[in-house]
Parts: structure tokens; C-alpha cells; sequence
């Protein structure tokens, strides 16, 4: 177990220029840079995407986040002609629509109202001719329940009107090339309904994953609807007291089947990203096994913890005080890791969503 120390909050941050934070996406989702982390070893190595299937050991079994980004962000119009944005928080799964008589469907959704006066409960917001928000309760933060009305494809809806729910240290509106880049190749159309993408995979392209695939490389993937919550920073001073999030996902029994294998076979569990790293343990936390899964994980992976199943992480580098840099340490140490944080802000890599990359091995 970690010593008593590690679980002090302030442990875990560091200092970021905001120069360091990526506001564009790299030209080619593959010029990323990387940094390979090996915790048998005493250095760091200093790389590029192109260079990652040489680092990676044989016969990997690479498990990916196939949750696709919906438009989650909208802008509607109160009854007295004031604006007000909302973002979806409820994944698209977890929608549980009633039909009306009018060709409406109904469901109650969470989300985020902002707007310069505040919206009173039982008022409609309109979205779109196809899409009306109903004020059932307001809480902090702007943190509110509303029923969602529409009509046809909601997925369709979001498309046309929603915007990409960019992350808050992304100081621009969305663009249209956002579209594409905000969402990894592997995405799934059937699996949309993450308000932020599983960024470490933004990386990869069809020619990456090829190479991985001529090196004998097995690729399987799970589904987890990244929350807004993977952005909140941890408040609990003692991180022991820190609620997390919860978030929804699905591990299908082909996935659990290929890491059982790969498990018996002594071949390495790769995840791409903390969302696929909270999907395989989060699931094991729940069935105290290797299995088929879906439901909601609120897995908290902090120094102390012993990981079950992923046994080497590609990663972005993450927010000072966040659960996702407790995560990683974690995996590798906090002091290795905000060493080699700071090695990447010497060298000059892109920090978050659509910065530089890190391979823990």
C-alpha cells in the first residue's frame, strides 16, 4: 500500500503555462508527439506517434473506447426571447423516451443551463422546430433537470443543431473541423452519447492501426459514454473523501473473451486512454472477474490501488488535481509522473485533449 501521504490532494498538482495547453488539434492525428514511460527503467524516452508500435511488446491485446461524441451543446430560446445554452449530460443510452399522441417523445434528462437570467421551472426552451427543453428542476452550478421533447432521431436532432462540447480549457468556440477531429476513427455511430472524447485515441488512424495490426496486435474494444465529470476537479483535500463520478458502459463478451485469453496466454493488456482503463477495471470491480458487463462504474483508481487487468496504458496528460493524473500515478508513481510531466513542458509537448501522448509501460 502507498504511503499515508499520497492521498494529500495538493500532491498531485503542478504547474501548467497556458501556452502548454493544445487549443488546435495536431495537423495529422498521427504527428503527435509521445513520451514512453517504462517503470522498469530509469528514463524516459522521447518520441512520435509513428514510433509507437516499436515501443509496445509482442503480441499486445490493444483495447480501445469505441463511445462516439454527440453535438451535446445547444442553444435554444426562453419564452421571453432570451438565450440560453444547455449540454446534455444524460448519455443517449440511458434516455428513456415515452411516445406521445403528438408524435413527441418524452424522456427526462441532466444537464447544464446557462443563461443570463435564471430559467424558471415549467419553462420551455425551444432548441429547434423538432426539439423543446422543459425546466423540471434547477440545481448548482447551473446543474438542471429537464424534459427533452422531440421528434424523430434525436441522434439526427443533435446533429443538426447541437455543437461539439469542446472542453472548458479550450478557449473557441467549436469549428467544423472539430467535428471530425473531436472524435476518434473508431468511433461507432450505434455508440453515440459521450459530452467528451476518449482523447488518447484521437491519435490513430487507419494506417496506425494497420501497422498494429501487420505487428500481430489483437484490438478489441468496450464502450464507456465519457461523462462532463471527467473534467471536474477532485475538492476533497484527502482524496479518500473525493465522490466520484459515475459513468455507464458496456464491456461485450468478445472483449471479455480476448482479455480472458490474453490474460491465460501472459500477453500484455494495452488500454488506450482512462476511459478504457476505467472500463476493464471498473467492470472487474463489479463482477470480481473477467466478464461481459453493463452498468454504471463510479471507480475511483487511486495510489494503493492494484490493477486487475490492464497491464500497460497509452495515455494524454492530464489536468493538475484531477482524478485522471491520481489515476495515472497510480499506474506508475507520482513522483515518476509528474517528472515526466515536467520533462514533456521542457520539450515543448501539447498538454490535453488535443495535445502530445503518453505510452506507460
Amino acid at each position: 500500500m502507498s504511503d499515508s501521504t499520497e492521498h494529500n490532494l495538493e500532491l498531485y498538482s503542478y504547474d501548467l503555462p497556458e501556452s502548454a495547453i493544445a487549443q488546435e488539434p495536431s495537423a495529422q492525428r498521427d504527428a503527435s508527439r509521445l513520451l514512453v514511460l517504462d517503470r522498469k527503467a530509469t528514463e524516459n524516452r522521447l518520441a512520435t506517434m509513428h514510433e509507437l508500435p516499436d515501443f509496445l511488446p509482442e503480441n499486445c491485446l490493444i483495447v480501445a473506447n469505441n463511445s462516439r461524441v454527440v453535438p451535446a451543446r445547444m442553444f435554444g430560446t426562453r419564452p421571453t426571447g432570451g438565450k440560453v445554452e444547455f449540454l446534455l449530460l444524460t448519455p443517449l443510452p440511458l434516455l428513456r423516451p415515452e411516445a406521445g399522441s403528438d408524435g413527441f417523445f418524452r424522456a427526462e434528462a441532466s444537464g447544464l443551463l446557462r443563461s443570463s437570467k435564471k430559467p424558471k421551472q415549467g419553462e420551455t426552451i425551444t432548441i429547434s422546430d423538432d426539439l423543446h427543453l422543459e425546466v423540471l428542476e434547477r440545481g448548482d452550478f447551473g446543474r438542471s433537470t429537464v424534459r427533452m421533447i422531440w421528434k424523430g432521431d434525436i441522434v439526427s436532432i443533435l446533429e443538426q443543431n447541437g455543437h461539439m462540447p469542446l472542453p472548458p480549457y479550450i478557449r473557441r468556440p467549436d469549428s467544423k473541423e472539430d467535428r471530425q477531429r473531436y472524435q476518434t476513427i473508431y468511433s461507432r455511430e450505434d455508440k453515440a452519447g459521450s459530452v467528451a472524447a476518449p482523447t488518447a485515441g484521437l491519435h490513430f488512424t487507419p494506417e496506425l492501426r494497420e501497422r498494429l495490426r501487420q505487428q500481430g496486435h489483437q484490438w478489441e474494444e468496450v464502450t464507456l459514454y465519457v461523462g462532463y465529470g471527467t473534467f471536474s476537479p477532485v475538492r476533497a483535500e484527502d482524496i479518500r473523501n473525493h465522490k466520484m463520478h459515475s459513468e455507464f458502459l458496456e464491456i461485450p463478451e468478445r472483449t471479455a473473451q480476448a482479455v480472458r485469453q490474453a490474460k491465460a496466454e501472459g500477453r500484455p493488456v494495452v488500454a488506450i486512454g482512462s476511459t478504457s482503463v476505467r472500463a476493464l477495471e471498473g467492470g472487474f470491480a463489479k463482477t470480481g472477474e473477467i466478464a461481459a458487463f453493463t452498468g454504471e462504474t463510479d471507480i475511483f483508481i487511486r495510489p494503493g490501488y492494484e490493477f486487475k487487468v490492464v497491464d500497460h496504458m497509452f495515455t494524454n496528460f492530464h489536468l493538475p488535481l484531477s482524478s485522471l493524473i491520481i489515476m495515472v500515478s497510480a499506474f506508475a508513481g507520482r513522483r515518476r509522473i509528474l517528472s515526466s510531466y515536467q520533462q514533456a513542458l521542457d520539450h515543448g509537448f501539447r498538454f490535453f485533449s488535443y495535445g502530445d501522448a503518453m505510452l506507460i509501460l
